[in-house]
């Protein structure tokens, strides 16, 4: 399983829906190939004043591709859980994974560069969204404008 980890400053993408790419973020790193995605809180103050610094903020497992959406595809999920700010600190649920995320400068890694211990915690942190519903999937055909920019809406999954 080819997993996609990113951290994360702000709220907001994936929305309330599971819709990742709603606000753009991540944008060509969404069209790379995974198969499941673990948003982390990054540390700096804008995740601090949003109160996700430092936690598992949402996991994302089976993505679906949608249409283009500024600089990558729109993502929906076959399993889909958001922590929000609830989430549990990354150094006590996955001590070495969090060393590595933090400890560096980086912004985005693939399971392709983890090491074994890593890929373990990993794979721990997702079996806590193996049993969560799917995200919404995105409409093709209706849009409304928010900040001169056209954003999609997105349904439950019927």
């Amino acid at each position: 399983m080819r997993i996609l980890v990113y951290k994360r400053t702000h709220p907001g993408d994936p929305d309330n829906g599971g819709c990742f790419g709603a606000e753009d973020c991540m944008g060509a790193i969404r069209a790379r190939r995974f198969d499941a995605v673990i948003g982390v809180g990054g540390i700096g103050a804008e995740a601090q004043s949003h109160r996700i610094d430092g936690k598992l903020n949402w996991i994302g497992i089976g993505p679906r591709r949608g249409r283009w959406y500024g600089r990558g595809p729109l993502l929906t999920f076959d399993r889909f859980r958001d922590f929000g700010t609830r989430g549990v600190r990354l150094a006590s649920l996955a001590p070495v994974f969090a060393r590595r995320v933090y400890g560096r400068r980086l912004r985005h890694l693939m399971s392709d560069s983890m090491s074994e211990t890593e890929l373990r915690e990993v794979e721990e942190i997702l079996s806590l969204a193996r049993g969560a519903p799917a995200s919404i999937r995105v409409s093709p055909f209706r849009r409304w404008q928010f900040s001169n920019r056209c954003r999609p809406i997105c349904k439950p999954v019927c």
